[in-house]
């Protein structure tokens, strides 16, 4: 038998359905999680660092399988789902930029080996590098060239989510607010976003929709309206 499709008809992008994960039988690290994420729309997982914000992005594409509940694609379990399938169509964007060996050509090739250079330049375009930086050594590039071109490389393999894991905790500023406005273009053309953040002046400036988890579950009212307050004077950081 073949790979499980993803039904592409459903209306549903990714889902996490009372989600548990525990490291050992003494050490659970999420507790019955549940959340959406929107097409179009950057949806920002907030909370207090240890929280377990990061293991639930992890979750989102297998990288780490759930020890009770049920991730979900587009209406299907996740665990159905060929986990290189799930992959593409659910990118993986991490908190410091990890470029592999040679040229940036060879790391967007990775995303897909069959790519055109005019595929490879426009990549780069999108999100916002010159195409004539395919030349260049990876390990050459600046912190928020390397973030985009992991990002390129990410959209090279069609995504419909992006899991964004605190992408700009490693950049200045300047780098903070380009990579945050190009989620918001990325979210304008349909994507949608899961971002991981802890910096309550970046959630006001990114999220369409905010959610915070606390101690490994997710907040109740009242814990939201008081964690997203804090901190929210106006100021960016």
């Amino acid at each position: 038998m073949g790979p499980t499709r993803i039904p592409v008809e459903s209306a549903e992008l990714l889902a996490f359905d009372g989600v548990s994960f525990a490291v050992d039988s003494d050490r659970e690290i999420l507790h019955g999680v549940s959340l959406s994420v929107a097409p179009a729309a950057v949806t920002v997982l907030a909370g207090p660092s240890g929280a377990g914000k990061s293991t639930l992005l992890r979750l989102g594409n297998r990288l780490e399988v759930p020890s009770a509940g049920n991730v979900r694609f587009r209406g299907q379990d996740s665990a159905v789902i060929d986990p290189r399938e799930l992959r593409r169509r659910v990118g993986m964007v991490f908190q410091k930029p990890v470029p592999f060996a040679g040229s940036v050509r060879t790391n967007l090739k990775v995303g897909a080996p069959q790519a055109s250079e005019e595929e490879l330049g426009r990549s780069l375009q999108r999100v916002g590098l010159e195409g004539s930086l395919l030349d260049r050594v990876a390990d050459d590039l600046s912190g928020g060239e390397a973030q985009r071109m992991c990002i390129a490389r990410t959209l090279l393999t069609q995504p419909e989510v992006i899991l964004m894991d605190e992408p700009t905790s490693a950049l200045d500023h300047e780098n903070r607010l380009g990579i945050e406005h190009l989620a918001k273009e990325l979210a304008q053309e349909g994507i949608g976003i899961l971002w991981v953040s802890h910096d309550l002046a970046q959630v006001r400036r990114v999220a369409d929709h905010a959610l915070v988890l606390i101690d490994g579950r997710n907040a109740s009212d009242e814990e939201t309206a008081a964690y997203l307050e804090q901190g929210m004077s106006g100021e960016e950081q």
